[in-house]
């Protein structure tokens, strides 16, 4: 469905941020992106989304295929209107607009530009909160309430893809089980196929069937949620349990921060 094939990303055709990353993504599929910060995974999304040419980047090699369409090329607009819509990170807002405001600008992309009271609904039924706030100015809700609002609104456009980035971001522990566990039933009843960047590696592959771990621009490593989940790097350096849980001394600390094995 979606083919990202050994593709380098350069801003003002200078900075290089990604050297040559490949992944896929199945109909109906949840894969995650794992990776410290600046690693390279939101600019994997950019990549995607189109968003790039807003921030003076490009894919300068490789190339982005879905189903069978180079996308790589093209605006954020069209590769939104094909079906691949982007959650941003940082919760952004329309905040002078109302909750249900907001959902609807989703629409603009499709061709009938009206929200229904159909789909307005559903995303009530995902969100109960949301049917309260929707005559509420969305720049006064809360953060947690703001992303159920950001999800909802790539909803409403009915995309084939939905690129999350960071929803857990700033949120407490007990609104991001909840938002995951949405996410996660999105999935399964929408058949929406989800590509999630996130930190909480736990969460995310909680939900996931598939993972990459990006370093500097590169994706280092691949595997199945199950195999990550047991992989002795993964475990120590996202999951926080493992070797890290053996050190004795300031000298392993140390160590533990410079070693990177599978960069060996």
């Amino acid at each position: 469905m979606l083919s990202v094939n050994n593709i380098e990303v350069v801003y003002h055709d200078v900075i290089l941020v990604l050297r040559g990353v490949s992944l896929g993504l199945q109909p109906g599929q949840v894969i995650t992106l794992l990776g410290a910060n600046g690693a390279g995974k939101t600019t994997t999304l950019k990549a995607i989304s189109g968003l790039l040419k807003t921030e003076v980047g490009k894919v300068s090699h490789g190339d982005i295929h879905f189903e069978d369409r180079r996308i790589d090329r093209m605006g954020p607009e069209d590769i939104a209107r094909l079906g691949i819509v982007q959650v941003l990170e940082g919760r952004r807002v329309l905040e002078q607009l109302t909750v249900e405001e907001n959902l609807e600008v989703a629409t603009y992309i499709l061709k009938q530009r009206s929200a229904s009271r159909k789909d307005l609904d559903r995303m009530y039924a995902y969100f109960p909160k949301l049917k309260s706030l929707r005559h509420q100015k969305s720049g006064y809700i809360s953060g947690g309430e703001q992303q159920m609002m950001l999800i909802s609104r790539a909803l409403m456009a009915h995309p084939k893809i939905m690129l999350l980035d960071e929803p857990s971001l700033g949120l407490a522990p007990l609104l991001v089980q909840e938002i995951f566990r949405i996410i996660r039933q999105i999935n399964v009843e929408e058949k929406t196929a989800l590509l999630l960047v996130e930190q909480n590696a736990i969460a995310a592959l909680g939900i996931a069937s598939y993972g990459y771990v990006m370093e500097n621009g590169r994706v280092v490593l691949d595997g199945t949620a199950a195999s990550l989940r047991e992989n002795e790097d993964v475990k120590e350096f996202y999951l926080g349990f493992g070797a890290l849980s053996q050190r004795k001394s300031y000298r392993d600390v140390k160590h533990y921060k410079r070693r990177k094995r599978w960069l060996g």
